[in-house]
């Protein structure tokens, strides 16, 4: 068995260990562990440099997923001879005096990019400042050369080749060639988001030959939410740019921009959401965290928000130092952030009214599949009227007896989601729109209404109740018993009203009036899990909503109830009139709308 001395290290020879002073070159090694861990890493540092310089054109160059090259030129205001010998050395940048950290108003302030990537590759640097000579700069594994005059245009061009080749220890952590172009990629967008008046190119130069453009974005033109909007949507997509809602809202000092999709344009995972502040790109657990939480009377667990959003502030209410790669931000009033993105997030959705995302039409026109073209089409002498319904097409082959419901048609209006003209498998609503028509899920679209119902009236003046003239007793587990009754005084402020019935039983005395008849034990059980699965990490309002989403889901139409005309007509106008109603409560769609000309396409008629 072996055995140690406390107070000496069981890794060392048995002498006591000697404080000494590291060389420059390890120090810069250490520096570049902390600040480039991959080659996406490096072209993050570069480019944020040239946006610095004032860069209006940028362009990325990289071979073998970066590792054997990276290459970022851009048009800034470059460096003079006397200035770039001073760039590559450790702390020293134009960027901060060092008086106070916190009144930061650049990407970089440290002053360790340059001569960390000069510690672990070969680097070197070609500038020219308005007004002076060209000069470039080599730096191999730390150790810097001799400025020499060379021929270039007004920016800086700088090229990293063999990156780690200093530290060839770090090679084995890389990743494929394809995973690592793709996290440059990743990095190249996230800036290009930021900054939408700048030009950037991202070129693969990996082999012989010019390259291959992997991205490009031009600069953008009009005010910065026309700009953004058009960036966006070179970026991540005309879907989402066609599906996300403008964002402008402001709270004590904080100003935040953006755009935030609707919750029918969800996505699988996080891979959506991009955060920025003070046009710094971040992964920030309190920001993501406020975008969760906005979107959580909307989506499922499973289902994630997709959003660009850009939060602006005096430097001094955030402190962006607190990690080497400036990935995260502290700020000094947390909860103001987390309100402003929560509340400018929710007054946004509710102002899209019944809007649904467009995706959901393309969706479903996927999921036909029609006759090929090519065979014949033959159609009836008879020329229908413009607005033909199931009415009409009864008067033309004679009544006949089908499961569908059948409506009389009534005058053409302008309604957004139509007039309804039928309903089928008793739980879709077919209406008939100006452009098109519109299949609403009925239970789905009632289910949203309740619950946007109850919420204001909790809002307002607490929920209506009704009682029971014979009060329903449910025995329970002491834990579910002891976790409803904890939750009493919330229950009936939405009319609920429970009340202990001896030993671990408890009573039901009232119920929501808005519910009508409801089986309270199937209510009160539906709620108990829906508390058991949302007290580990959710907040009381989170909690009272899923609730109310329960409570709303035994009050809706249910499928399979036959409706008469009126009545789906009802449903909607009442929803065109209530924000949300686009989604259910799960943020899945509650309507479907295809437009004529899709319709007709889907027919061989265009």
């Amino acid at each position: 068995m072996n055995s140690f001395s406390p107070n000496i290290s069981p890794n060392s020879d048995g002498d006591r260990p000697t404080i000494r002073q590291l060389d420059e070159a390890a120090i810069n090694r250490i520096a570049a562990g902390e600040v480039v861990e991959r080659p996406a890493s490096a072209v993050k540092e570069l480019v944020e440099n040239a946006l610095d310089a004032g860069a209006r054109h940028i362009t990325v160059d990289y071979a073998d997923g970066g590792k054997t090259l990276i290459r970022v030129q851009d048009d800034g205001c470059g460096m003079t001879p006397e200035e770039l010998p001073l760039a590559l050395s450790r702390h020293a940048t134009s960027k901060t005096a060092g008086t106070d950290l916190l009144d930061i108003h650049t990407f970089g302030f440290r002053g360790e990019a340059l001569p960390s990537l000069g510690a672990v590759g070969r680097l070197t640097l070609a500038t020219r400042a308005q007004g002076s000579s060209g000069v470039e700069l080599s730096v191999l594994g730390g150790d810097m050369g001799t400025p020499r005059p060379a021929a270039c245009n007004t920016g800086t061009t700088v090229t990293l080749r063999d990156l780690f080749y200093a530290t060839p220890a770090r090679l084995k952590f890389m990743r494929s060639d394809r995973a690592e172009a793709q996290a440059i990629g990743d990095v190249v967008k996230r800036l290009a988001m930021a900054e939408p008046f700048v030009r950037f190119t991202l070129r693969d130069v990996s082999g012989d030959g010019a390259g291959r453009v992997i991205f490009r974005a031009e600069a953008e033109q009009g005010d910065l939410f026309d700009a953004l909007s058009g960036r966006l949507a070179r970026v991540l997509g005309h879907e989402f740019a066609e599906n996300a809602l403008p964002i402008d809202a402001t709270r004590e000092g904080l100003h935040l921009t953006g755009f935030a999709a609707l919750p029918t344009y969800s996505r699988g995972s996080a891979v959506a959401q991009y955060l920025f502040v003070n046009g710094r790109p971040v992964r920030d657990k309190l920001l993501v965290g406020a975008l969760r939480g906005a979107y959580a009377d909307f989506l499922s667990r499973d289902r994630h928000p997709a959003a660009a959003l850009f939060l602006d502030c005096d430097p001094t209410l955030v402190d962006v130092n607190v990690h080497p790669a400036k990935s995260e931000v502290r700020f000094r009033d947390p909860g103001v952030a987390r309100g402003l993105i929560v509340s400018a997030l929710r007054h946004a959705l509710a102002n899209a009214g019944h809007r649904a995302s467009t995706t959901v039409a393309g969706a479903t026109l996927g999921a036909f599949t029609p006759e090929p073209v090519g065979a014949r089409v033959y159609q009836m002498e008879r020329r229908p009227t413009q607005h033909t319904g199931f009415a009409e097409i009864n008067d033309v082959f004679g009544r006949v007896e089908t499961p569908e419901t059948v409506v009389e048609a009534e005058p053409e209006t302008d309604h957004p989601l139509g007039t309804a003209r039928g309903q089928v498998h008793e739980n879709y609503i077919i209406a008939q729109t100006a452009t098109g028509m519109v299949i609403v899920d009925q239970h789905a679209a009632h289910e949203r209404l309740v619950y946007e119902k109850l919420k204001r009236q909790m809002a307002e003046n607490g929920v209506a109740r009704q009682a029971l003239l014979i009060p329903e007793i449910i025995d329970l587990s002491a834990g579910d018993s002891a976790r409803l009754m904890d939750m009493a005084d919330t229950l009936a402020g939405f009319g609920l009203t429970i009340e202990p019935f001896g030993g671990t039983a408890i009573a039901v005395r009232e119920t929501p009036a808005i519910l009508g008849t409801v089986d309270a034990r199937a209510l009160v059980l539906d709620i108990l899990d829906e508390l058991t699965e949302q007290e580990a990490s959710s907040t009381l309002q989170m909690r009272i909503e899923a609730i109310l989403s329960r409570v709303a889901c035994h009050g809706s139409i249910r499928s399979g109830r036959w409706m008469r005309a009126e009545e789906m007509n009802a449903l909607l106008r009442e929803m065109e009139a209530t924000p949300h109603s686009g989604q259910c409560n799960h943020g899945r769609p509650t309507y479907v709308e295809l437009k004529l000309q899709d319709i007709e396409r889907l027919f061989g008629r265009t």
